[in-house]
């Protein structure tokens, strides 16, 4: 028997993912690397913990993608890979697009200001969830981006393209034809 309270409920990645290279495990691990000497050499040894335990999570991220999960909107909230958030402490959402993915993130009132990232299998579920979020919830077109989310936006720019996103013309390496026999 399906549950009355289900407005409307989706399979979808956890989060984003794209699958990477292992060069960008080489960069990841020579940014450590580099900045374990540092660190090593001004005497501060116990911050090596927290940079080897950042390169970890990176290489979990970058190499296990994620599960799928059912995300419901119910009468009385939402309810995203089985955590339940009601309408009372929602305050607004703004969709978004990370690693071709559509996503919305929901974002709760003050003083914590929770948010939860839902991403979307396709357009039409999209169009849909927005319906269903803007009848309780206010839509922001342009989110006002905190430090953390603008650090993060100029972090994720330093971070390089992987080899098969790059088109060959922009290769570094001369092309050479070679002739079909």
């Amino acid at each position: 028997m399906d549950n009355p309270q289900v407005l409307y409920s989706w399979k979808a990645p956890l989060r984003p993912y794209k699958k990477r290279s292992s060069m960008i495990l080489r960069f990841y691990l020579a940014v450590a690397l580099l900045l374990s000497l540092i660190v090593f050499f001004f005497g501060d040894k116990i911050l090596l913990v927290p940079i080897w335990s950042l390169l970890f999570l990176f290489y979990t991220l970058t190499i296990t993608p994620p599960p799928d999960v059912e995300n419901k909107i119910t009468m009385f909230g939402i309810d995203a890979a089985g955590v339940t958030v009601r309408w009372e402490v929602l305050s607004y959402f703004y969709f978004g697009n990370r690693f071709g993915f559509d996503t919305v993130t929901v974002v709760s009132h003050a003083p914590y200001f929770y948010h939860l990232y839902l991403v979307f299998p396709d357009e039409r579920v999209k169009k849909e969830v927005g319906q269903f979020l803007a009848d309780h919830l206010v839509f922001q077109e342009k989110p006002q981006k905190t430090v953390t989310d603008r650090l993060s936006d100029w972090l994720s720019q330093l971070v390089p393209e992987d080899e098969s996103s790059i088109p060959p013309s922009a290769s570094p390496l001369p092309q050479t034809a070679v002739p079909n026999k």
